[in-house]
């Protein structure tokens, strides 16, 4: 997996927009439409910016897919990814069309419709960050490496619940849900080119651990690992538990 080390969220968030509008205008030249996985969360604050401000990507060519949403959660409340989706992406760029995890409707409806749709397609691009619990989307450890089924419905660990709260997003771990809808493990992976962005301290452990350790569903985003073109995007505090030798042999970008 290559590596890129910035020196802020912005520098980071510049670097994966750039590279995500490169193979969507690509995509859209060679098949006439790019499809595109979008996630959310504090990480993905300056890429969706920097993404919708970039220059000659024909967006009405462009197809959107929801990573993962909170079960029993809906648009009006401030933790809502539908929400977050549509003011910071959906409602700033015209695109072909956004497939939606509703996540007050039922969860069995909403499994089945969203995995119809991304079955229907190949994914050219997916923009995906790290959990400070080493999770991929909404797969907390243990992941599950095998299923072939597009999403799943996940049972969200207190490490992870945890951070929602750090972040801002919940008043109280109690209000936190405990499950989620995630896009599995395999499905992500079949995408053509993933850029994963971690910003800050809080995930320096758990990218060392994505690196470093062996891979195991126990470090669900060492997967990444695998992947044949997968670019991971971490600035100086993410990087930071990392051995000078391994900072020292990754590229860097301003």
């Amino acid at each position: 997996m290559k590596t890129i080390v910035t020196s802020s969220p912005q520098s980071m968030g510049q670097y994966a927009a750039k590279q995500a509008a490169s193979d969507l205008r690509q995509a859209i030249q060679q098949r006439g439409a790019a499809y595109l996985i979008v996630a959310t969360g504090a990480s993905q604050f300056e890429v969706l910016s920097q993404l919708t401000a970039q220059p000659d990507v024909d967006w009405s060519r462009v197809h959107g897919f929801h990573l993962d949403e909170y079960i029993g959660v809906g648009r009006d409340h401030p933790a809502s990814f539908c929400r977050y989706l549509q003011e910071r992406f959906v409602d700033q760029v015209p695109l072909a069309s956004f497939h939606y995890l509703a996540g007050d409707a039922d969860p069995e409806s909403t499994l089945r419709d969203a995995a119809a749709a991304i079955s229907a397609v190949t994914i050219d691009v997916a923009l995906v960050g790290i959990g400070e619990n080493g999770h991929l989307a909404f797969n907390d450890p243990p992941a599950d490496f095998e299923t072939d089924d597009p999403y799943l419905i996940v049972d969200l660990d207190q490490e992870c619940r945890l951070q929602q709260v750090g972040e801002g997003w919940f008043e109280s771990l109690e209000t936190v849900p405990t499950r989620a809808i995630s896009m599995s493990i395999k499905q992500i992976m079949k995408t053509k080119s993933i850029y994963c962005s971690v910003p800050d301290q809080r995930k320096a452990a758990a990218v060392r651990a994505t690196l470093c350790d062996p891979i195991s569903p126990q470090i669900p985003a060492s997967i990444l690992r695998e992947h044949p073109s997968a670019t991971l995007i971490i600035d100086d505090a993410a990087a930071s538990e990392l051995q000078a030798d391994t900072r020292a042999s990754m590229e860097k970008f301003a």
